[in-house]
């Protein structure tokens, strides 16, 4: 059986592995390779590799392929928000037009669903009346316990724009933390080659992340951190190395200053700016209540 299909503006420039797993089914990428060497996935009649991008005039053939029986393809999980949800986030948006929104992003919920939380920002965005005509895409990240500005596309090409953009470095954004201690400058570099693991491989990244201290006491500071690469946990990790973690962190701190009382992660994606097309856009997400709470608590300068 032969099968044709055109590109949707969605997919242009999208790998052909990609556009197969979303449009036709998910199946293991070692299934797509085999196809495609034998020709049962072509496109223009032609025989592709998986790193083939996909042009809007393109016609894919798709032939001799049953998936009926692929009993190791889980269906995806999908959340769906509760009343409770709505109304909490009923003030996330900052910024809504046709291609993308903005949000300041609330505590405890990961952008997309995971192995231990199925409540996540994507699905519940989904079902936003900002989204009624189309899909949320991710172009990055924030932690599940960290707040702030968030960039989620409405269609596929400006998920691949905003993705250039944050690869390039095109994208500024602006962090407010509170950490434990004080710090030896009063504003520098911090310069730090941190590791990861890929199965028992050993990954070493270098980290680059500006700051400034805005206020501190004997205790506490209160720090502006403006990350030039994005590495995951990136200033959590490079905070923890100076002895000076993030409050409410859980995961990145010093075990002898562990605290019965737990706090919120006191990091706040505060600003983003960017071009697009010669437009420039600057957003700002006000902090959390429990974090100007803390601020004064801790007798550090509200601003």
């Amino acid at each position: 059986m032969k099968k044709f299909f055109s590109v949707d503006n969605d997919f242009v420039n999208s790998r052909i592995d990609r556009w197969f797993k979303r449009k036709i089914c998910e199946v293991p990428q070692s299934l797509i390779e085999r196809s495609l060497r034998k020709g049962d996935i072509r496109v223009n009649y032609n025989k592709i590799k998986s790193a083939y991008k996909l042009k809007k005039e393109d016609k894919i053939l798709v032939k001799n392929l049953n998936f009926t029986n692929n009993k190791n393809i889980h269906k995806k999980y999908i959340y769906k928000p509760t009343k409770k949800d709505f109304s909490e986030s009923t003030n996330m948006i900052i910024e809504n037009n046709d291609d993308f929104v903005v949000i300041n992003k609330p505590s405890g919920i990961p952008v997309q669903s995971g192995t231990n939380s199925r409540r996540n920002i994507l699905d519940i965005l989904a079902n936003f009346k900002e989204f009624n005509n189309s899909k949320p895409y991710p172009v990055h990240r924030l932690d599940k316990e960290t707040t702030g500005i968030l960039i989620v596309a409405k269609n596929r090409k400006y998920a691949q724009l905003f993705t250039t953009l944050f690869r390039i470095r095109k994208i500024h954004k602006i962090y407010l933390g509170i950490c434990i201690g004080t710090l030896k400058e009063n504003e520098g570099v911090f310069d730090d080659d941190l590791f990861h693991y890929e199965g028992k491989k050993k990954i070493i990244t270098n980290a680059l992340t500006t700051f400034k201290v805005l206020d501190k006491t004997n205790n506490y500071s209160l720090l502006k951190l403006v990350p030039q690469t994005g590495r995951k946990h990136q200033i959590r990790k490079q905070l923890l190395i100076r002895g000076c973690p993030i409050l409410g962190d859980d995961k990145y701190r010093i075990l002898k200053n562990k605290s019965k009382i737990k706090s919120q992660l006191m990091l706040h994606a505060y600003k983003i700016k960017f071009s697009i097309s010669e437009k420039k856009y600057n957003f700002e997400a006000d902090l959390p209540k429990v974090f100007i709470k803390t601020a004064k608590e801790k007798y550090l300068k509200n601003f």
